[in-house]
């Protein structure tokens, strides 16, 4: 059995089971009481951080690594695009775009003024951070000004990737969705995977609605 170890990142990795059907279990990490007092989840991740992906004596850490590893291990699947498809550039890099792109300098960005000392969200780095993911968005306009997915014509985990990662950005206060972001998400929200995937994830599951702007 596929064990998920704690949300966050982690919903990509949900939302990709529930596409896929393949059966899993979720297990709760609750970092705000400190990674050390889960002495489980170290044993697991010693780096403390979530998700993290248990499937047999195989354990990955980082989301979307988990996401190629799931389509290798149990596809093939529509969600992934070969080497000899014209999308697969455009697969790969949206793929990664949505964690390395959008995901961390939008953390980053939010951070230091959710955690850091006042005046904090606002120094050179934080600054810069936006500035990026701010750029990095650029990349998915013109994307969604040619086709209504990462990869073309067919919804993939590259949209589980970057979907994500403009949910979070909303939902943190990070950035306001463009019309053509939030239409986007409108759509890639409305799959039925998704909405399982919220309902077995019940701290993601207290998120507005993807429709709220």
């Amino acid at each position: 059995m596929i064990t998920v170890w704690g949300e966050g990142r982690g919903f990509r990795v949900i939302w990709l089971l529930e596409e896929m059907g393949l059966p899993y279990r979720l297990r709760d990490v609750d970092l705000l009481k400190g990674a050390e007092s889960d002495p489980e989840f170290m044993a697991i991740n010693p780096g403390g951080f979530i998700p993290a992906l248990q499937d047999g004596d195989r354990v990955m850490v980082e989301s979307v690594a988990i996401l190629q590893y799931l389509l290798g291990r149990y596809g093939p699947s529509p969600l992934a695009v070969g080497p000899a498809d014209p999308a697969y550039g455009d697969w790969l890099q949206f793929l990664h775009l949505g964690e390395a792109g959008l995901m961390t300098p939008s953390f980053f960005s939010w951070a230091g003024g959710a955690f850091g000392p006042d005046g904090a969200g606002e120094d050179w780095t934080g600054k810069l951070a936006l500035e990026i993911f701010r750029s990095r968005r650029r990349l998915i306009a013109r994307q969604l000004g040619q086709a209504p997915y990462m990869a073309g014509e067919t919804f993939t985990a590259a949209d589980i990737s970057v979907g994500y990662a403009l949910l979070w950005a909303r939902r943190q206060g990070v950035t306001a969705l463009t019309p053509a972001e939030q239409a986007y998400i409108d759509h890639v929200t409305a799959r039925e995977g998704f909405d399982r995937a919220i309902a077995r994830c019940q701290h993601t599951k207290s998120w507005d609605p993807p429709s709220g702007g």
